[in-house]
């Protein structure tokens, strides 16, 4: 069992390269990565490569849902401590798919990720035992649902979620079983009534801000990976066909489901706030990782609420840089506690954020 994880990051070659490749794959988590400390940020590092691992795979056009099934499985079996695979497997598996070998897809760093996944789980191996019992079941649910879902859909080209129902349970897969990944490297250190209200708004926590991705990359998730995660049962209300959920003639009817789906997604801002109410501040994890991403969700869903048709205009909506950079001072400066969370969110539901 751990006893005293490091304050500081250990000069290791491996998790150098993991902290650099997060860099690559997503800037927005490279917010929360950077403003850890350790050993929070390297086990959240570590924890979210390996499960970019699986999203990259799942999200690949080019390899068949059969076949993503199957490495996703053998990924699962090979960061498994109790199976035989190993992750050479999965990457002799993979290895045919990686841009190197193929014209379908672009060489980029969610693949390089991919080709060094023994890299990212012999870093993962380094870890304690803690941060590895904390890290592994989720990630393992992680992985078993994509399979699980590109398998439903294997006769569809591409994923066409049914029903709000099934958004959730995908957005589970997707982005809930990392907030339980969080929650359970964070609640080792609070009493039982924190971990439980910690454990009984992960869910919501992570929803939102799934949910949040979900409505503003409409476009991009069709066009470049065949996949429909608006609901259809909410398109066809509007008389939309998934397979035309781009169509320029369809875009007011697609703008009202974004927006459908947006003020679902804030349904669960109060188990979010409270969930960053009672999120403890120790072993490097700080209050902003957490707090900085939420208030770009609620701010992003006032967007999308606002300018919907953006979505399919334009291929997505953002808050602008100079309110991300706004809301990342603010905490830079020191200037917000537990309290003001509150008071920021219902500020960013309505306006763009500006230092007063």
């Amino acid at each position: 069992m751990d006893t005293e994880p490091p304050t500081e990051r250990l000069a290791d070659s491996d998790i150098d390269w993991c902290f650099d490749a997060v860099q690559g794959v997503s800037r927005t988590f490279a917010i929360t990565i950077d403003v850890l400390e350790e050993p929070m940020a390297s086990y959240i590092c570590v924890g979210y490569l390996l499960c970019r691992v699986a999203d990259t795979v799942e999200d690949a056009g080019h390899i068949s849902p059969d076949e993503q099934a199957r490495l996703l499985r053998l990924y699962d079996r090979a960061l498994d401590p109790d199976d035989e695979a190993s992750i050479e497997e999965f990457r002799t598996a993979v290895e045919p798919w990686l841009p190197a070998n193929t014209d379908e897809v672009d060489a980029d760093e969610d693949w390089e990720v991919v080709a060094e996944s023994p890299r990212v789980v012999a870093t993962f191996r380094s870890l304690g035992e803690d941060a590895q019992s904390a890290i592994y079941p989720p990630v393992s649910e992680l992985v078993c649902g994509m399979a699980e879902f590109v398998q439903r859909y294997e006769d569809d080209g591409g994923l066409r979620i049914g029903t709000i129902d099934e958004l959730e349970e995908y957005c589970w897969y997707a982005a809930g079983t990392v907030g339980e990944l969080i929650t359970n490297l964070v609640a080792q250190d609070v009493d039982d009534r924190r971990a439980e209200i910690l454990r009984a708004n992960a869910r919501g926590f992570a929803l939102l801000l799934q949910l949040v991705n979900v409505a503003k990359d409409v476009s991009d998730d069709f066009r470049e990976e065949n996949n429909v995660y608006l609901p259809a049962t909410w398109l066809r209300e509007r008389g939309v066909s998934p397979a035309n959920v781009t169509a320029p003639e369809n875009q007011t009817a697609v703008a009202g489901v974004i927006q459908r789906v947006t003020r679902h997604a804030r349904g669960y801002m109060d188990d979010a706030q409270r969930y960053l109410e009672a999120l403890p501040e120790s072993r490097g994890n700080t209050l902003e990782a957490w707090a900085i991403p939420f208030l770009l969700a609620v701010g992003t869903s006032r967007e999308l609420l606002e300018r919907p048709e953006d979505v399919v205009q334009e291929g997505g909506v953002k808050i602008s840089r100079a309110e991300v950079m706004a809301v990342i001072q603010l905490f830079q400066s020191g200037g917000v506690e537990r309290e003001n969370i509150g008071e920021l969110r219902a500020q960013l539901e309505e306006e763009p954020y500006s230092p007063s």
